[in-house]
């Protein structure tokens, strides 16, 4: 049987891992928590992540403005706390769909593609929380390994190197780079430049990605 891709699951929680192992939330902080995730929730579909303010979340939630800035710091790790069961769900889902299509004898370069059509319609559902994030500057330089890039990226790079390994694609390629090169057209500053401005369908954007990948074949 081939080998899995190696990935790296992230999981973004609000409980912090310590050197000493996990602690355990309080009930009542845990309370807050779905609370004021609840309020920011109804608050951003109502109204769009970018009309809203901390001050009327705090409001909402029932909670007072100490309360949860000491939880989330601005909007921006706020919103990286709403993507938090929706990230692991959809981690969790592709790490099985590899194994399904692994054991399904299916391209590493194919999974690849199943990988990015995945990805644009994840980035397509939550790129208004995204792009409050990006703002933030969460997403960027200095940012912990647990950021979703990282984990995405690292996906990427396992594909290729057992696209390499299967003779799909040559051996002499730029692997680092051309992973980092294909995520950047689905960071969410250029998706939403693609998708307002360009006014490509996310369809156009999959089947591009799909070019691209056929054209490693190729190489």
């Amino acid at each position: 049987m081939n080998e899995l891709p190696t990935t790296q699951v992230i999981v973004l929680s609000p409980i912090q891992i310590n050197r000493n192992g996990e602690r355990a939330e309080r009930a009542d902080a845990a309370a807050n928590r779905q609370l004021i995730l609840q309020a920011a929730e109804r608050l951003f579909a109502e109204r769009g992540v970018e009309n809203v303010c901390m001050a009327e979340i705090a409001e909402a939630a029932g909670v007072g403005k100490g309360t949860l800035y000491r939880r989330y710091a601005n909007k921006a790790e706020l919103c990286l706390a709403l993507m938090d069961s929706q990230m692991q769900s959809f981690q969790d889902r592709l790490l099985g769909d590899f194994r399904r299509l692994t054991d399904r004898g299916v391209s590493y370069l194919e999974q690849l593609n199943h990988f990015f059509d995945e990805l644009v319609d994840f980035t397509e559902i939550h790129s208004p929380l995204l792009v409050e994030v990006e703002r933030a500057g969460l997403f960027g330089e200095g940012a912990p390994p647990s950021m979703p890039h990282f984990w995405q990226y690292m996906t990427i790079h396992a594909l290729l190197r057992q696209a390499v390994r299967t003779g799909e694609i040559a051996n002499d390629l730029d692997l680092e780079y051309i992973g980092e090169a294909l995520l950047a057209t689905l960071q969410v500053d250029v998706f939403r430049f693609q998708r307002t401005v360009r006014g490509f369908s996310t369809a156009r954007i999959q089947n591009g990605l799909r070019d691209m990948v056929r054209l490693l074949a190729a190489a």
